[in-house]
Formats: structure tokens, C-alpha cells, sequence
């Protein structure tokens, strides 16, 4: 009596776990669906949400070459596109699970394709998301294999979808606009703060100190890192279905469903502790340059490459 008992707890459990893993999967799928702009998505799954065989089990990453991801954070407002506001690489090496996190520095003066030397940020106003793309990738001979694009609000839902992060604000941070219409107003205190999403974005913008974009840089990927770490959790875990409906309006990737079932799944094996964070181009490549009235940061890109290949060849000795 007591083996038939088991035996019925264990089917029990079993079909509970089955179950458990169909709906998040589930959840991941119609996530991917809905900010995908790849033509070649996913199976559908059945309307009743169970899955299909095919997707219960989330599938590995399977290469072995280092996945280089562009993260753009725009500054569109309304109906003006805006620049590139924030421009963060991802790169994983999936053998090692070693990962970087590099933060370009927007104000380096780059070769944009068609429209000659500029600001990085201003080739998303020039042509969006694949110029940025392609113009980060000459600059630093890195292929971009994806990306993955949100604005002020995206942002600002992302981090209230995880119910905010801890971080220690390094010093009391006061900006004020009335060209925003005082929307994007800056004040935060000194200290360990719980910030939600509109003080999360407060404390990535600002930089209206004497290290101006160096620290802006610096902050963001601090958050980033600390966002990551806030979705690696039990917690967040569970949540996950109720994140991905909250933050799928306002993202755009050319990610497959299938390649973010893939990353999400290598992004779970890396050591975010380890993470390395990279400002780029470094300080001891940058240069001050005046180009007419404007202050831009000149850069020896050749240098600069060599930088990034040595710091990526060092994942291969790690273990």
C-alpha cells in the first residue's frame, strides 16, 4: 500500500513539474513572439497553453563561438527618435561562461557609414538601430550577432517588473529640465537606496558632475549587472510569466524565440559576480579632440581593437 502510495505521489509531482515547466516556457514563447522581429519564429503553441513537445524542454546553447548582443537604451520622447542614449555590448563566451559587459562611450568620435565622422550616438539618429550596429562593430572589429532595444519607458517597466534593485548611490544626484516638462527630473540621496524604475533611470542619466559620462557609464553597468542578478532569483523566477507580459510592449530584438530561450538558459550559467565591466574605449586610449565648437573623445581605434581582442582571448585560459 504504502510502494502504491508513492508511486502516486511521485506521478503526482511529476505532472505538477510538467506542468510548471509548459506554462513558463509557455510565457517565454508568446514573449518572443511578441518582440521578435526574426521571420523564422517558433512553433505556435495551442491556444489552452499547453506546449508542444517540441518546447517543454528549453533547448541548450549549442555553439561554441562568443555571442556578441548590442544593447541600446534610446532617449526617443514621443515622436522625436531621439539618439542612442545608451549602448551597452554583451559578449558570452558559451564555453567558458565567462561573460563582459562593455558600456561604449557615446561621445567617441567615430566613422559612420555614409555620413562620415560623428558622435556614436549619432548614428541612431542617422539610421537607427543597424547603423549603431554596424558603426560599433568597425569600431571595435566585433561582430554584433543581435541586439535588443528599449526606450525610457521599457527601462522603467523592466526594473518595476522585478519589483526595484538595491544599489548604493554614491553621492546625492539633483538634476532639473523644464524641456522635458520636468519628466525626467533627477534627485536621489546619497546612499543605499531601494530605486524602482523612474529612480532606476534617474540614477543611470545622470551625469552632471565633473566625470560626466565616465560615471553615467560606470552607473549602468552597475544596474545592469544588479538587474540581472535580481532575475537570476527564486523570486523573480516565479514572477517571470508577469515580467515578460509588463516588459514585451516596449522591446525590440532580432532574436528568434528560440535564440532567447537559448541565451536565457546560457545566461542562467554565468557567474554574474564575475561579470567583467568594461568601459570602452578605456581611459588610457582616449584623447580630447575639439571638432568645431564641440568637445568629442577621439580614439586610436586600431588600439583600441587590440584592446578588446587581448581582453577576450584571456576567457580562453579561464576555467
Amino acid at each position: 500500500m504504502k510502494r502504491k502510495w508513492l508511486k502516486y505521489t511521485m506521478l503526482l509531482v511529476s505532472v505538477g513539474i510538467l506542468g510548471i515547466v509548459s506554462y513558463y516556457t509557455y510565457a517565454i514563447i508568446q514573449f518572443s513572439n511578441q518582440i521578435s522581429t526574426a521571420s523564422n519564429p517558433a512553433k505556435p503553441v495551442e491556444a489552452s497553453g499547453a506546449a508542444t513537445e517540441e518546447i517543454i524542454e528549453i533547448p541548450k546553447w549549442e555553439g561554441k563561438e562568443r555571442i556578441n548582443i548590442l544593447l541600446i537604451g534610446g532617449d526617443s520622447r514621443g515622436d522625436d527618435a531621439g539618439r542612442s542614449d545608451t549602448m551597452l555590448v554583451a559578449s558570452i563566451d558559451p564555453v567558458t561562461k565567462r561573460a563582459h559587459l562593455f558600456s561604449i562611450l557615446r561621445d567617441t568620435y567615430v566613422d559612420i557609414p555614409g555620413h562620415g565622422k560623428g558622435r556614436l550616438n549619432s548614428a541612431f539618429a542617422y539610421g537607427g538601430i543597424e547603423l549603431t550596429r554596424q558603426t560599433i562593430s568597425n569600431l571595435l572589429d566585433l561582430p554584433i550577432h543581435k541586439y535588443v532595444y528599449t526606450d525610457f519607458v521599457g527601462f522603467i517597466a523592466l526594473v518595476d517588473a522585478i519589483d526595484g534593485v538595491d544599489i548604493e548611490v554614491e553621492k546625492d544626484m539633483y538634476y532639473t529640465s523644464k524641456a522635458d516638462k520636468h519628466m525626467y527630473d533627477i534627485d536621489l540621496k546619497q546612499g543605499l537606496q531601494h530605486l524602482d524604475g523612474k529612480m532606476a533611470l534617474q540614477y543611470v542619466r545622470f551625469r552632471h558632475d565633473a566625470r560626466s559620462d565616465f560615471a553615467r557609464t560606470e552607473r549602468q553597468r552597475i544596474l545592469m549587472t544588479e538587474v540581472a542578478k535580481k532575475m537570476q532569483t527564486t523570486g523573480s523566477l516565479f514572477k517571470l510569466p508577469g515580467i515578460l507580459d509588463s516588459i514585451a510592449p516596449y522591446i525590440e530584438t532580432d532574436l528568434s524565440p528560440k535564440e532567447m530561450l537559448k541565451l536565457m538558459a546560457l545566461g542562467f550559467d554565468v557567474n554574474l559576480d564575475k561579470i567583467d565591466q568594461q568601459q570602452l574605449p578605456p581611459f588610457s586610449l582616449l584623447t580630447n579632440e575639439k571638432v568645431g565648437r564641440a568637445q568629442v573623445l577621439g580614439v586610436d581605434k586600431n588600439k583600441l581593437q587590440q584592446y578588446v581582442k587581448q581582453l577576450l582571448e584571456n576567457d580562453a585560459g579561464i576555467k
